[in-house]
């Protein structure tokens, strides 16, 4: 068996919000410069991408699908809204799979729409687990945790929301505002396979892969992601890959509009509306994932892998160099430069060593190191905007200013505490 990096969860060019450059070719390329071996084909129930993704996937042995140039493996999947909001990824054996599933949905929701990639149907988590189950295919809860679309935030349990066809539900997706030390507070998910994915709406390497599984598979086909999130024993499902949850957008409860921070009770003492602007305050990932857990932080089954931080390298090079975002010329250069000498994104952020790195950027490089040692602290994420990470240079700046940095995240968390009578 081989390991493959794998990102399982992505939007294709009919999904709202998506760049137009959200196409098979280009993502198959850039997955590559990555370290991505295996994608999901995205949204496989619209119509029109379904013709694209017919035009440019290729069936070869096994079952296996490819990009026309053969350079990246894919599955077939998609991703779906239920009635109450919740999303659900899906993953299919074929692309006429995907047909069969789309004929059972058709008469719940509009699947061809311009902003459908995530389409809305008018049926239940157990329904939509049905339906999958009859067609051959599995499914589980996407980003479980975010408060909007994430079961946790309508349910306390993913049994109770799948009701009887709980028992066929094997994984669940952590989103980027979660990882493994959080998930397994929560006793309930100690039976289930962690996947962690990107959600990427571009191709570009800041967004695809920044978070991934690397799943040991005989071939990487729909047959053999399913043996490795139901036979968990098997622990085929080697590592996951991902953010800092604090530096996800949902981690830290917040203001939906202006990104105040609030802690729990204060939130609730404020009847969840922002001191600062009136708008909603919305409860975050942390502090749904404290009201359920169970169990202590470290606590994890013994199928379960390790799980990496990483921060995408065109951010680290951002850092390093002082600019003002991933997209600027100098950033995306030196991008190319790592890439070119280490071959993937990967490669670079976990297996070069520094004097590799610092014959591309001694900067970078030491900031590449400093992050693999974990001197690196977080303003966190709330509300919709990500998480801002400092990394420092050594571990005594570490130790000497990473007190003082949390320190005025809480004081920022708790701005309106003084005042609260007032209101």
């Amino acid at each position: 068996m081989k390991e493959y990096n794998c990102d399982l969860q992505l939007h294709g060019l009919y999904a709202g919000g998506v760049s137009k450059q959200m196409l098979i070719p280009v993502i198959a390329q850039q997955s590559r410069l990555k370290g991505i071996e295996v994608l999901v084909c995205a949204d496989a129930l619209h119509k029109n991408w379904f013709e694209h993704l017919k035009q440019n996937i290729v069936e070869t042995e096994n079952n296996v699908l490819m990009d026309k140039n053969q350079t990246t493996y894919f599955i077939v999947g998609t991703e779906v809204e239920d009635k109450n909001r919740i999303h659900h990824l899906i993953y299919l054996p074929s692309l006429e799979s995907a047909q069969e599933l789309r004929t059972k949905f058709l008469s719940f929701g509009n699947l061809d729409c311009s902003m459908c990639g995530r389409p809305k149907l008018s049926l239940s988590a157990e329904q939509i687990a049905e339906k999958v189950h009859q067609t051959g295919g599995i499914t589980g809860p996407a980003h479980s945790f975010t408060p909007y679309t994430g079961i946790y935030a309508y349910f306390d349990s993913v049994k109770k929301a799948y009701g009887q066809m709980a028992e066929n539900i094997h994984f669940i997706e952590l989103g980027l505002s979660a990882d493994t030390t959080l998930a397994d507070t929560i006793a309930e998910n100690h039976v289930y396979t962690f996947l962690s994915s990107s959600d990427a709406h571009s191709p570009w390497p800041d967004k695809l892969g920044r978070e991934f599984n690397r799943i040991k598979m005989q071939k990487p086909t729909f047959e053999a992601l399913k043996k490795a999130v139901k036979e968990k024993d098997e622990k085929l499902v080697t590592l996951n890959v991902g953010l800092d949850p604090r530096e996800g957008k949902y981690h830290a409860t917040a203001c939906n509009a202006c990104y105040a921070q609030y802690s729990f009770e204060q939130a609730q003492s404020l009847s969840w509306k922002c001191i600062k602007c009136a708008n909603p305050i919305k409860r975050g990932v942390r502090e749904r994932i404290k009201m359920l857990a169970t169990k202590a932080p470290g606590s994890h089954p013994n199928f379960r892998p390790r799980y990496m931080h990483v921060i995408p390298l065109a951010e680290i090079i951002q850092i390093a160099l002082q600019a003002k975002n991933v997209n600027s010329q100098a950033v995306q250069s030196l991008w190319k430069d790592f890439v070119e000498a280490f071959g993937t994104e990967i490669h670079t952020l976990v297996d070069a060593t520094e004097k590799e790195l610092s014959e591309v950027h001694a900067l970078t490089a030491k900031k590449i190191v400093s992050f693999r040692n974990g001197w690196v602290s977080y303003i966190p994420g709330g509300g919709g905007k990500y998480g801002t990470p400092f990394i420092f240079d050594s571990e005594k700046e570490f130790l000497e200013k990473k007190d003082k940095l949390e320190e005025k995240t809480r004081k920022e968390e708790m701005h309106g505490q003084k005042t609260l009578g007032e209101f």
